[in-house]
């Protein structure tokens, strides 16, 4: 087992938690957006939405070398977007119920189980990580 410094422990928490912020963010930023555009009856708006949480989940989980750089960023787009499909009392919506709302909800929870699936799954250290020097004693014989 891998031996981490603080320093490391600290710098590796602050990436998965920024990544945890990038979900809540494209989250709020989609849930709003997503029906703005549309070319006939095509979604395009949610379309991109979903090719784009694809990527960045994807990009997370490559980027850290480990599919739970993926996860956070799903975590985080999931717990803004499944209230977001709630109805409030007045009748107010955020995702509704339709082609662009489908294709955003459904399209977003493919794109998250495809970004997981595709994220290399044995830790090999963070891209972050890789320019600190081993802490690996020397042995003398």
């Amino acid at each position: 087992m891998e031996h981490r410094s603080q320093a490391e422990s600290a710098l590796g928490g602050a990436a998965y938690g920024m990544l945890f912020v990038l979900g809540v963010v494209m989250a709020v930023v989609g849930g709003f957006t997503h029906p703005t555009w549309q070319w006939g009856a095509v979604p395009v708006s949610a379309i991109g939405w979903a090719l784009a949480l694809f990527g960045v989940c994807l990009a997370a989980g490559r980027l850290m070398r480990a599919r739970l750089g993926a996860m956070v960023t799903a975590i985080g787009w999931l717990l803004v977007t499944m209230p977001f499909t709630l109805e409030l009392g007045m009748g107010d919506l955020v995702i509704a119920s339709g082609p662009s709302g489908y294709v955003y909800l459904y399209g977003g929870l493919v794109a998250l189980v495809g970004a997981y699936l595709f994220s290399p799954s044995s830790g090999g250290g963070s891209w972050l990580l890789r320019g600190y020097p081993s802490e690996k004693p020397d042995v003398e014989a």
